[in-house]
């Protein structure tokens, strides 16, 4: 079943992939994180690899197209439970999504700056650019990083 599923979402991943990720590489992903790999999660973590970018929860929806919306945001939640993905408040009013790269949970080397551009609505992963460390006042705590910045990309730019 899981093969019928895959090659009908395989096209409508088109839409948003740099590079459609196989099967294998999704599974192999969810089970490093102690996740068992179901039909959906499956591909929900497909979409999610092959972008390249961060999505919402809309774009992946979009994408699969053989989800409905709740399926997919229980999918999502149990994965920034297993640390498998990230969330980004890039401003837009809606969460993305990104894979976590580290073994284990997100690690600062996964918190890298985001652009958000305005015009066609795109979070851009910007991996070479680390979020800044700050030093914070005595007794707080960070729990999470975000560090967007906003403008124009470069299709927008021109």
């Amino acid at each position: 079943m899981i093969d019928n599923v895959s090659t009908i979402v395989s096209l409508s991943l088109q839409k948003i992939s740099r590079t459609m990720i196989t099967q294998d590489a999704a599974t192999t992903k969810l089970e490093s994180k102690d996740i068992k790999p179901t039909a959906n999660r499956i591909l929900v973590m497909q979409a999610l690899m092959s972008a390249g970018r961060a999505l919402s929860l809309f774009d992946i929806e979009s994408a699969i197209g053989t989800l409905d919306k709740s399926s997919i945001f229980r999918t999502l939640n149990l994965f920034l439970d297993k640390h498998a993905v990230h969330g980004i408040y890039d401003g837009s009013g809606s969460m993305k999504y990104e894979v976590c790269d580290s073994p284990g949970q997100c690690s600062d080397s996964d918190m890298h700056v985001h652009f958000y551009c305005r015009k066609c609505h795109r979070t851009i992963c910007l991996k070479d650019l680390t979020v800044p460390s700050i030093r914070l006042p005595e007794n707080f705590k960070a729990e999470y990083k975000n560090y967007t910045v906003m403008g124009l990309c470069d299709r927008c730019s021109g």
